[in-house]
């Protein structure tokens, strides 16, 4: 095994079959250890926050596995106003975040002139800081609008790579080329992009996993978000098993060595499916965390998956307790943009 992971070290890549070893590995110590060692290379003992704002939990779409889906009558609806989302971002600035997140479904109520508004006002409250956009799939002519308007970064995770998989997950209305389409897109519009996928997926198979890998390779992400699949009660997937940790923690390891320069974070879902998962996440080679700015008063609305935690607490709290979990583990909460670092230091 270690000579698998030295090869993966040096090369930054390896065969099918030597991937499909490492992400079913038991033995990991070595290639978590050969992770923590790349990723200080790149970004040494620092961990960057970035605030989280779930502005909306409306979405247009019914991807089976989201608890966000539009078939799901039983989910209580919101949406933040300006307003609200600039509050959230004057709070996190006082707490020394630098970078905001806007996260929402797939909610068309706010017209491309409400999201640049939007980016604008934070921009011009917060010059320093870098925006983050996660609002799904959009024309190339919106994502432009959005860049000219001052948006720094766009997550997008592509969930499968794989066009079979990604039938089984999602509805008709929905395709994996136009979801391909949306990253390279904004790849060439010159945003900072992430993408990513579940582990764990129903239906998922170790094909699906190195091809996720393969995609990654094409897209060179700048970020790469991956957590374990984890079910909610009110979608068809509602019985299914939840992802493995140990496989997402191999996964983030080999992400590390395949992209040493990524912001890979430790998910919320890691810490759902384990106390420690967001610690663990961080020793097999993440460096972001997320912490959840948004209103108190909605966090438990926005349901991806049954049983998210950290919806009750204040944003002071949220962050207090993180920076104390990130130096418990052995690294540095910093205040930081934390840019992409495309070279070695």
């Amino acid at each position: 095994m270690e000579s698998l992971v030295n090869n993966l070290y040096k090369n930054h890549d390896l065969d099918d079959d030597g991937l499909k070893l490492l992400i079913d590995a038991k033995d990991t110590k070595y290639l978590f250890e050969k992770a923590v060692e790349v990723r200080e290379k790149y970004y040494g003992r620092a961990v960057y926050t970035r605030g989280l704002i779930e502005f909306t939990n409306y979405c247009k779409n019914n991807c089976l596995y989201c608890g966000l889906r539009a078939g799901n009558n039983g989910l209580a609806r919101y949406r933040l106003t300006k307003e609200d989302i600039l509050s959230c971002c004057d709070d996190g600035y006082e707490l020394g975040f630098r970078t905001f997140v806007l996260q929402g479904g797939e909610d068309m109520t706010y017209s491309d002139d409400d999201i640049c508004d939007i980016v604008r006002e934070i921009k011009s409250a917060h010059p320093d800081c870098a925006v983050t956009l996660s609002i799904g799939e959009r024309s190339f002519e919106s994502y432009k609008a959005y860049r000219e308007a001052g948006a720094d970064r766009y997550l997008l995770r592509h969930e499968t790579a794989d066009e079979e998989h990604y039938k089984k997950l999602h509805p008709e209305s929905m395709s994996l080329a136009n979801r391909k389409r949306c990253l390279f897109d904004l790849k060439r519009l010159g945003y900072q992009v992430g993408s990513g996928f579940m582990v764990g997926s129903p239906y998922q198979t170790l094909d699906n996993l190195v091809s996720d890998l393969r995609f990654l390779q094409e897209l060179q992400p700048d970020m790469i978000g991956i957590g374990p699949f984890l079910p909610h009660s009110d979608t068809p997937f509602a019985d299914f098993e939840k992802g493995s940790l140990e496989r997402c923690l191999n996964l983030i390891a080999i992400l590390r060595l395949m992209f040493p320069y990524a912001l890979i974070p430790a998910t919320t879902a890691l810490g759902t499916i384990h106390p420690l998962g967001r610690e663990m996440g961080l020793k097999a080679g993440a460096n972001v965390v997320m912490p959840n700015l948004s209103p108190v008063g909605v966090r438990k609305l926005y349901e991806l998956y049954d049983n998210k935690i950290c919806t009750g607490e204040e944003a002071a709290e949220c962050r207090g307790c993180l920076e104390r979990r990130v130096r418990a583990a052995g690294f540095e909460l910093v205040t930081d943009i934390g840019n992409v670092k495309k070279k070695i230091m």
